[in-house]
């Protein structure tokens, strides 16, 4: 009986720690996963992507173009030409408007929602990088990674409006909806925010211990702001003060953020193949729910406000392309015909 008591206690204590973290995944609701791939194919790298819940569009850039899909099936439904080094797409529903930042040529492509079909460039600052659409401004931004300075369109007519200059390289950005836009510097390790309506910096803040920061993104009836780091963190910011409220670890290689105010879960998507999902518990408490196995690469993303699924997209790679003077980073190709996108859903 005393060996049958033993064994019982030796069993009881190796299930608890299971148990423990069942109860875990169950109270997070840790139930995502990869439930579609949608293989896309075509030649050419990628950057930025844009989900667009309402029309059910998902736009990806491509190199020289933007693909647009149909956010439920992945087929695609149109195709935006002429974006030489597009990075970022922003979006203008109540203006009909959307927008691209194309980083070869220095300039910004203004198309229709409906028709997807370009009408007017605009000449904005050097290396146009990441790209936000401010609606309680109504202007464009575009952050620009070699002239280290922002570029304001007014997004109703297509003028520029002027140029902000920023400490150093801008990363992603996030708009907190009041006016007040958000942009991460990436060689500084600092957050900059700047106000929409005056065009000038607010306050520049630093970001340690967060290294080289990338993916921006916010909970604005929170003021809480969600940094993806190079070293393997996210930093959870408060928008007002600027402090670092805590760090979270990550997958290895991020780039983008997302949160999703309909669920209180904040992603992040990392290029070792993996999307780490974050629970905001309370405005001041957070913790990793997830960490989702996804593919090599898989660092860009785009949130679906309407279902909250996250998009991520990647190819297989072959060996590194060798280095030359026009290239002078050696990278690994892209195999053809391999370009999907994953649909991580519960």
């Amino acid at each position: 009986m005393l060996a049958l008591k033993h064994n019982m206690r030796r069993w009881i204590s190796a299930l608890l720690p299971v148990m423990i973290v069942a109860v875990s995944a169950a109270a997070f609701g840790q139930e995502y996963r990869v439930t579609k791939t949608y293989k896309v194919g075509g030649e050419g790298g990628w950057d930025y992507m844009t989900a667009d819940a309402a029309a059910r569009h998902l736009y990806i850039s491509r190199a020289t173009h933007v693909i647009v899909l149909d956010l439920d099936s992945g087929k695609t439904v149109g195709n935006i030409p002429d974006t030489p080094g597009v990075h970022g797409i922003a979006l203008a529903p109540e203006l009909g408007r959307g927008f691209t930042s194309n980083g070869r040529e220095n300039t910004v492509s203004i198309f229709d929602l409906k028709t997807l079909a370009p009408s007017s460039k605009v000449k904005v600052g050097d290396g146009p990088d990441a790209i936000l659409y401010d609606a309680a401004t109504k202007h464009v931004f575009t952050f620009n990674g070699r002239g280290h300075d922002a570029t304001a369109i007014d997004a109703t007519n297509g003028t520029v409006l002027g140029t902000i200059k920023l400490d150093g390289k801008p990363e992603f950005a996030a708009s907190g909806g009041n006016g007040e836009v958000f942009v991460n510097i990436e060689d500084r390790s600092e957050l900059t925010a700047i106000d929409a309506n005056k065009l000038a910096v607010k306050a520049t803040w630093p970001l340690a211990p967060c290294e080289e920061p990338s993916g921006l993104s916010m909970d604005t009836r929170h003021r809480r702001l969600f940094v993806g780091c190079d070293n393997k963190m996210m930093a959870v910011v408060n928008a007002d003060t600027g402090k670092v409220l805590t760090t979270l670890p990550i997958g290895e290689g991020v780039d983008a953020t997302a949160f999703d105010s309909g669920s209180g879960l904040a992603f992040a998507s990392c290029g070792e193949g993996v999307l780490t999902i974050v629970k905001e518990e309370s405005p001041d408490k957070f913790s990793v729910a997830q960490n989702v196995p996804t593919q090599q690469g898989a660092r860009t993303m785009a949130l679906d406000s309407k279902t909250h699924n996250a998009y991520t997209v990647t190819a297989k790679f072959g060996p590194p392309s060798p280095a030359s003077a026009d290239n002078p980073h050696s990278r690994r190709t892209i195999l053809p015909d391999t370009f999907v996108v994953l649909v991580i859903a519960k």
